[in-house]
Protein backbone atom coordinates (compact mmCIF):
# COMPACT_ATOMS: atom_id res chain seq x y z
CA UNK A 1 0.00 0.00 0.00
CA UNK A 2 2.60 2.16 0.92
CA UNK A 3 4.57 1.61 -1.61
CA UNK A 4 2.09 2.08 -4.63
CA UNK A 5 1.23 5.56 -2.60
CA UNK A 6 4.79 6.46 -2.90
CA UNK A 7 5.13 5.41 -6.59
CA UNK A 8 1.70 7.50 -7.30
CA UNK A 9 2.97 10.41 -5.03
CA UNK A 10 6.78 9.90 -7.22
CA UNK A 11 4.61 10.28 -10.77
CA UNK A 12 2.95 13.37 -9.85
CA UNK A 13 6.03 14.96 -8.80
CA UNK A 14 7.80 13.83 -11.54
CA UNK A 15 5.52 15.26 -14.24
CA UNK A 16 5.38 18.07 -12.89
CA UNK A 17 9.33 18.42 -12.61
CA UNK A 18 9.70 17.37 -16.14
CA UNK A 19 6.99 18.89 -17.82
CA UNK A 20 7.40 22.53 -16.03
CA UNK A 21 11.66 22.16 -16.42
CA UNK A 22 10.55 21.18 -20.52
CA UNK A 23 8.38 23.82 -20.88
CA UNK A 24 10.49 26.99 -19.33
CA UNK A 25 13.96 26.05 -20.56
CA UNK A 26 11.72 25.44 -24.09
CA UNK A 27 10.37 29.02 -24.00
CA UNK A 28 13.90 30.58 -22.84
CA UNK A 29 15.43 28.78 -25.89
CA UNK A 30 12.89 30.06 -28.47
CA UNK A 31 12.59 33.80 -27.12
CA UNK A 32 16.84 33.73 -26.78
CA UNK A 33 17.41 32.32 -30.19
CA UNK A 34 14.51 34.85 -31.73
CA UNK A 35 16.16 37.91 -30.08
CA UNK A 36 19.20 36.86 -31.17
CA UNK A 37 17.98 36.36 -34.94
CA UNK A 38 16.00 39.12 -34.94
CA UNK A 39 18.76 41.26 -33.71
CA UNK A 40 21.71 40.06 -36.35
CA UNK A 41 19.21 40.43 -39.42
CA UNK A 42 16.79 42.68 -38.73
CA UNK A 43 16.29 46.28 -36.68
CA UNK A 44 14.08 44.55 -34.23
CA UNK A 45 14.80 43.62 -30.86
CA UNK A 46 12.72 42.09 -28.16
CA UNK A 47 13.84 44.14 -25.12
CA UNK A 48 12.33 41.80 -22.66
CA UNK A 49 13.88 38.31 -23.97
CA UNK A 50 16.86 38.63 -21.15
CA UNK A 51 14.16 39.15 -18.38
CA UNK A 52 12.25 35.89 -19.24
CA UNK A 53 15.83 34.36 -19.79
CA UNK A 54 16.60 35.14 -16.08
CA UNK A 55 13.04 33.98 -14.87
CA UNK A 56 13.30 30.86 -16.50
CA UNK A 57 16.63 30.35 -14.94
CA UNK A 58 15.10 31.20 -11.22
CA UNK A 59 12.10 28.63 -11.87
CA UNK A 60 14.65 26.00 -12.98
CA UNK A 61 17.17 26.10 -10.43
CA UNK A 62 14.75 25.29 -7.48
CA UNK A 63 12.25 23.12 -9.73
CA UNK A 64 15.67 21.44 -10.82
CA UNK A 65 16.78 20.54 -6.60
CA UNK A 66 13.60 18.85 -6.02
CA UNK A 67 14.33 16.88 -9.79
CA UNK A 68 17.60 16.33 -8.05
CA UNK A 69 16.42 14.46 -4.95
CA UNK A 70 14.63 12.24 -6.95
CA UNK A 71 17.58 10.93 -8.73
CA UNK A 72 20.04 11.40 -5.61
CA UNK A 73 22.01 13.78 -6.84
CA UNK A 74 21.51 16.51 -4.82
CA UNK A 75 25.06 18.14 -4.04
CA UNK A 76 26.17 16.90 -0.67
CA UNK A 77 29.65 16.51 0.65
CA UNK A 78 30.80 13.14 0.00
CA UNK A 79 34.33 13.38 1.38
CA UNK A 80 33.82 12.04 5.04
CA UNK A 81 31.61 8.71 3.98
CA UNK A 82 34.66 7.71 1.71
CA UNK A 83 37.14 8.32 4.23
CA UNK A 84 34.94 6.55 7.07
CA UNK A 85 32.94 4.13 5.23
CA UNK A 86 31.19 3.45 8.75
CA UNK A 87 29.73 6.59 8.52
CA UNK A 88 27.97 6.30 5.21
CA UNK A 89 24.44 5.68 6.80
CA UNK A 90 24.92 8.56 9.18
CA UNK A 91 25.86 11.13 7.03
CA UNK A 92 23.11 9.97 4.70
CA UNK A 93 20.32 10.91 7.41
CA UNK A 94 22.28 14.19 8.43
CA UNK A 95 22.33 15.14 4.81
CA UNK A 96 18.50 13.78 4.92
CA UNK A 97 18.20 16.32 8.07
CA UNK A 98 19.41 19.46 6.33
CA UNK A 99 17.72 19.20 2.97
CA UNK A 100 13.85 18.64 5.37
CA UNK A 101 15.18 22.11 7.52
CA UNK A 102 15.54 23.75 3.93
CA UNK A 103 12.99 22.76 2.99
CA UNK A 104 10.59 23.72 5.76
CA UNK A 105 12.84 27.24 5.61
CA UNK A 106 11.59 27.46 1.91
CA UNK A 107 8.20 26.68 2.88
CA UNK A 108 8.25 29.27 5.47
CA UNK A 109 9.97 32.77 4.11
CA UNK A 110 8.89 31.37 0.64
CA UNK A 111 5.08 31.92 2.00
CA UNK A 112 5.91 35.11 3.94
CA UNK A 113 7.80 36.60 1.31
CA UNK A 114 5.12 35.43 -1.24
CA UNK A 115 2.64 37.02 0.48
CA UNK A 116 4.55 40.32 1.19
CA UNK A 117 5.18 40.98 -2.71
CA UNK A 118 1.91 40.19 -3.63
CA UNK A 119 0.09 43.13 -1.29
CA UNK A 120 2.56 45.66 -3.10
CA UNK A 121 1.28 46.77 -6.22
CA UNK A 122 4.58 47.70 -7.27
CA UNK A 123 6.32 44.82 -7.18
CA UNK A 124 6.48 43.80 -11.30
CA UNK A 125 9.33 42.29 -13.27
CA UNK A 126 10.89 45.58 -15.13
CA UNK A 127 10.07 45.03 -19.06
CA UNK A 128 7.10 42.76 -18.83
CA UNK A 129 5.41 44.11 -15.67
CA UNK A 130 4.29 40.77 -14.34
CA UNK A 131 3.41 40.50 -10.96
CA UNK A 132 6.71 39.48 -8.88
CA UNK A 133 4.60 37.37 -6.37
CA UNK A 134 4.12 34.46 -9.22
CA UNK A 135 8.36 34.05 -8.97
CA UNK A 136 8.17 34.07 -5.25
CA UNK A 137 5.72 31.47 -5.14
CA UNK A 138 7.84 29.05 -6.73
CA UNK A 139 9.70 29.13 -3.25
CA UNK A 140 7.00 27.20 -1.13
CA UNK A 141 6.05 24.93 -3.63
CA UNK A 142 9.41 23.94 -4.88
CA UNK A 143 9.83 23.41 -0.74
CA UNK A 144 7.03 21.26 -0.38
CA UNK A 145 7.99 18.70 -3.45
CA UNK A 146 11.53 18.92 -2.14
CA UNK A 147 10.53 18.03 1.51
CA UNK A 148 8.14 15.14 0.03
CA UNK A 149 10.61 13.83 -1.48
CA UNK A 150 12.95 13.79 0.93
CA UNK A 151 11.21 12.54 3.16
CA UNK A 152 10.14 9.33 0.92
CA UNK A 153 14.06 8.71 0.56
CA UNK A 154 14.33 8.83 4.18
CA UNK A 155 11.56 6.29 4.42
CA UNK A 156 12.98 4.35 1.91
CA UNK A 157 16.57 4.29 3.52
CA UNK A 158 15.01 3.08 6.93
CA UNK A 159 13.78 0.25 5.49
CA UNK A 160 16.62 -0.51 3.66
CA UNK A 161 18.78 -0.14 6.30
CA UNK A 162 18.92 -3.49 7.58
CA UNK A 163 18.95 -5.44 4.16
CA UNK A 164 22.82 -6.52 3.64
CA UNK A 165 23.63 -5.16 0.33
CA UNK A 166 23.19 -7.41 -2.94
CA UNK A 167 26.63 -8.50 -4.88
Amino acid sequence: MQRKYFQTVDKILAFIEDWSLFLSVSLALVVAMSNIILRKFTPISLYWSDEVVRKVIFFSTFVGCSAAIRSRSLIRVDALPQIFPGLQKLLTYVHHLGVVIFSVLMIKIGCDMTIEVFGDEFARTATLQIQEGYFYAVLPIVGVMMLIRTLMLMVEDWKTAGEKPKD
